[in-house]
C-alpha cells in the first residue's frame, strides 16, 4: 500500500476543502457571538404557543433604539434575539411591552450581555491560546524528536497539519453559520483547542513510528520508510479516532440542541485531524526532504517525480 505516492492527490483534496470554507469566511466573515463581539442575547418563551414574526419584534426593538438587532426563531413558542449590549431597564420594557402586544405571559430562558470590551479581550486571548499552544508543540515535538535528522522538520510539519485542521474547522463554521445561524462562542473556541490537540496527538504517533523505523531500516529511502511507518500506524489511527467520532456522532443526534454546535465542530475536526495525520503530516516530510519545490515548476520532471 503506497500512501506517500499519492501525497499530491492528498494536497488537492484537502484544499478543494478548505478553499470553499475560506471562500466564505471572505465574503461573510465567521459569525462571532457576544462572547468576542461584546452586546446581549436574550431568549425568550411564549407561553401562548406561538410566537410572533422576527419582522413584527425587530419594529418594536428599533422604536427602543435597537435597530441593529438580528433576531431568530427557537421552535414554535420562542425568539431569540442578539442585539448590542442591553440594560435590564431596557430588557424588562421588551419584555413587557411584547407581552401587552402580544397577550402572552413571556418567559425569559436565558439573558447574557458581554460589553465589547470583554469581547475584544475574549477575542485577543483566543488569538493568543492558538498561538501559544503552536508554538509549544513546534518546541515539544523539536525537543522528542532531538535524536532525528532535522527534528525541527517533523514540529513545522505537525503545525502544517494542526493550521489545516483549524481551517477546515473555521471554514466550516463560517458556512455552517451563513446557512444555519450559528454562532462562534466560547465553546466553539474549545471545540477548536480540542481539535488541536486531537490532531497534534495523532500525528505523533506517526512520526514516533518513522522515527523508530529511520533506525530498523537504515538501507531504504526516507520516503519508503515514511511510507512504511503511515501504513504501520493506518489501522490504529483511523480505529481510535472512529471511536471518538462515533461517540460524537451520537452526542450529536440524540444529545440535544445545546450541545449540537459544539459537538458538530468537534465531530468535522476530529475527522479533518485523522486525515491530516494521515495523509497530509507524513507526506510534508517527504516533500521537504526531496526538496520538491524545485520540481514544482518544470511539469516534465513533476511527472517523472509522480510516477517514481
Amino acid at each position: 500500500m503506497n500512501i506517500i505516492k499519492h501525497r499530491y492527490l492528498y494536497f488537492a483534496i484537502s484544499l478543494l476543502v478548505i478553499v470553499p470554507g475560506i471562500i466564505a469566511l471572505i465574503i461573510w466573515g465567521l459569525p462571532l457571538a457576544i462572547d468576542f463581539t461584546g452586546g446581549s442575547t436574550l431568549e425568550l418563551k411564549f407561553d401562548s404557543g406561538t410566537a410572533p414574526q422576527p419582522a413584527e419584534v425587530f419594529t418594536l426593538l428599533t422604536n427602543e433604539g435597537l435597530a441593529d438587532s438580528t433576531v431568530q426563531t427557537s421552535g414554535t413558542d420562542g425568539i431569540i434575539i442578539h442585539s448590542k449590549e442591553m440594560s435590564e431597564e431596557t430588557k424588562t420594557k421588551i419584555v413587557s411591552d411584547m407581552q401587552t402586544a402580544y397577550k402572552s405571559t413571556i418567559t425569559i430562558n436565558s439573558f447574557e450581555s458581554v460589553g465589547p470590551v470583554i469581547g475584544q479581550e475574549v477575542t485577543n486571548r483566543a488569538l493568543l491560546a492558538v498561538a501559544m499552544a503552536a508554538l509549544a508543540i513546534i518546541i515539544y515535538i523539536t525537543f522528542a524528536f532531538r535524536g532525528v535528522q532535522h527534528a525541527v522538520r517533523y514540529g513545522v510539519a505537525a503545525i502544517f497539519a494542526m493550521v489545516h485542521d483549524v481551517l477546515v474547522v473555521v471554514g466550516m463554521e463560517a458556512l455552517i453559520g451563513h446557512f444555519v445561524g450559528w454562532e462562534a462562542d466560547s465553546m466553539f473556541l474549545t471545540a477548536v483547542l480540542t481539535v488541536i490537540g486531537f490532531s497534534v496527538h495523532d500525528t505523533i504517533v506517526v512520526f514516533d513510528r518513522i522515527r523508530e523505523n529511520s533506525g530498523l531500516y537504515r538501507r531504504l529511502s526516507f520516503t519508503e520508510v515514511v511510507n512504511h511507518s503511515t501504513v504501520q500506524t493506518l489501522a490504529r489511527s483511523i480505529n481510535t479516532q472512529l471511536t471518538v467520532m462515533l461517540c460524537l456522532l451520537a452526542m450529536a443526534l440524540f444529545g440535544g440542541v445545546t450541545i449540537r454546535h459544539f459537538v458538530t465542530i468537534l465531530l468535522i475536526g476530529v475527522f479533518s485531524g485523522t486525515y491530516s495525520s494521515i495523509f497530509n503530516a507524513s507526506p510534508i516530510l517527504v516533500v521537504w526532504e526531496n526538496h520538491e519545490w524545485r520540481h514544482w515548476f518544470h511539469p516534465a520532471e513533476w511527472k517523472e517525480m509522480i510516477a517514481k
